[in-house]
Protein backbone atom coordinates (compact mmCIF):
# COMPACT_ATOMS: atom_id res chain seq x y z
CA UNK A 1 0.00 0.00 0.00
CA UNK A 2 0.99 3.29 -0.92
CA UNK A 3 2.46 5.79 1.33
CA UNK A 4 -0.58 8.85 1.50
CA UNK A 5 1.58 12.49 1.93
CA UNK A 6 -0.29 15.62 2.25
CA UNK A 7 0.56 18.05 -0.06
CA UNK A 8 1.46 20.34 3.27
CA UNK A 9 3.50 18.03 4.70
CA UNK A 10 6.17 17.66 1.25
CA UNK A 11 8.42 20.20 2.15
CA UNK A 12 8.94 18.68 5.68
CA UNK A 13 9.94 15.46 4.59
CA UNK A 14 12.14 16.96 1.79
CA UNK A 15 13.51 19.06 4.76
CA UNK A 16 14.36 16.14 6.83
CA UNK A 17 15.83 13.77 4.39
CA UNK A 18 17.95 16.45 3.11
CA UNK A 19 19.44 16.86 6.53
CA UNK A 20 19.62 13.35 6.96
CA UNK A 21 21.77 13.33 3.98
CA UNK A 22 24.01 15.95 5.03
CA UNK A 23 24.17 14.37 8.34
CA UNK A 24 25.24 10.60 7.41
CA UNK A 25 27.61 11.79 4.54
CA UNK A 26 29.62 14.12 7.25
CA UNK A 27 29.59 11.61 9.77
CA UNK A 28 31.09 8.92 7.34
CA UNK A 29 33.39 11.34 5.47
CA UNK A 30 34.50 12.16 9.62
CA UNK A 31 35.14 8.55 9.84
CA UNK A 32 37.41 7.78 6.54
CA UNK A 33 39.11 11.17 6.74
CA UNK A 34 40.51 10.03 10.51
CA UNK A 35 40.87 6.69 9.54
CA UNK A 36 43.05 7.67 6.81
CA UNK A 37 44.58 11.19 8.44
CA UNK A 38 48.55 9.51 8.57
CA UNK A 39 50.00 8.97 12.51
CA UNK A 40 53.18 9.76 14.29
CA UNK A 41 51.70 11.21 17.83
CA UNK A 42 48.21 10.85 17.05
CA UNK A 43 47.47 14.69 17.80
CA UNK A 44 46.66 15.17 13.99
CA UNK A 45 43.64 12.52 13.64
CA UNK A 46 42.51 13.37 16.80
CA UNK A 47 42.00 17.09 16.14
CA UNK A 48 39.19 16.45 13.40
CA UNK A 49 36.28 18.78 14.29
CA UNK A 50 32.52 17.87 12.87
CA UNK A 51 29.96 20.71 13.06
CA UNK A 52 26.48 19.37 11.98
CA UNK A 53 23.63 22.56 11.29
CA UNK A 54 20.86 22.88 9.33
CA UNK A 55 21.57 21.59 5.65
CA UNK A 56 25.42 22.53 6.22
CA UNK A 57 28.32 20.45 7.64
CA UNK A 58 31.76 21.26 8.41
CA UNK A 59 34.75 18.43 8.35
CA UNK A 60 37.98 20.79 10.21
CA UNK A 61 41.18 20.54 11.21
CA UNK A 62 42.64 22.71 13.07
CA UNK A 63 46.36 21.42 14.25
CA UNK A 64 49.27 23.96 13.04
CA UNK A 65 50.71 21.68 10.52
CA UNK A 66 47.60 20.00 9.45
CA UNK A 67 47.60 21.48 5.85
CA UNK A 68 51.17 20.93 4.87
CA UNK A 69 50.35 17.22 5.72
CA UNK A 70 46.78 17.14 4.64
CA UNK A 71 47.02 18.93 1.86
CA UNK A 72 50.72 19.20 0.63
CA UNK A 73 51.16 23.37 1.05
CA UNK A 74 52.75 25.58 3.19
CA UNK A 75 55.61 22.71 3.83
CA UNK A 76 57.86 23.69 6.36
CA UNK A 77 61.46 24.32 5.53
CA UNK A 78 62.54 20.48 7.41
CA UNK A 79 60.63 18.89 4.53
CA UNK A 80 63.11 20.85 2.02
CA UNK A 81 60.37 21.67 -0.50
CA UNK A 82 59.36 18.37 -1.09
CA UNK A 83 55.52 16.64 0.87
CA UNK A 84 56.13 13.12 2.35
CA UNK A 85 54.19 11.61 5.57
CA UNK A 86 55.53 8.14 6.73
CA UNK A 87 52.57 6.45 5.17
CA UNK A 88 52.58 7.67 2.10
CA UNK A 89 49.79 9.55 2.46
CA UNK A 90 48.48 12.02 -1.03
CA UNK A 91 47.96 15.06 -0.80
CA UNK A 92 44.44 16.13 -0.67
CA UNK A 93 43.30 12.94 0.33
CA UNK A 94 40.18 14.92 2.26
CA UNK A 95 38.68 16.31 -0.71
CA UNK A 96 39.36 13.28 -2.96
CA UNK A 97 37.32 11.25 0.08
CA UNK A 98 35.09 13.86 -0.46
CA UNK A 99 34.30 13.51 -3.47
CA UNK A 100 34.37 9.43 -3.69
CA UNK A 101 31.33 9.98 -1.19
CA UNK A 102 29.90 12.54 -3.51
CA UNK A 103 29.61 9.91 -6.12
CA UNK A 104 29.37 6.45 -5.02
CA UNK A 105 27.65 7.04 -1.33
CA UNK A 106 24.99 9.61 -1.62
CA UNK A 107 22.85 8.12 -4.43
CA UNK A 108 22.51 5.36 -2.01
CA UNK A 109 22.04 7.28 1.22
CA UNK A 110 18.96 9.18 -0.78
CA UNK A 111 18.40 5.89 -2.29
CA UNK A 112 17.76 3.90 1.15
CA UNK A 113 16.11 7.19 2.77
CA UNK A 114 13.61 6.76 -0.16
CA UNK A 115 12.91 2.62 0.20
CA UNK A 116 12.20 3.62 3.69
CA UNK A 117 9.91 6.36 3.62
Amino acid sequence: MAREIKIKDIAGLMEDEIQEVVERTTLLLTGEVIEQTPVDTGRLRNDWQTDIGKFRATVTNSMQYAEPVLYGNNLPPSWQGSYRTRQGTVPGFPDLIAKEIAVKEVPRIIEAIRRRN
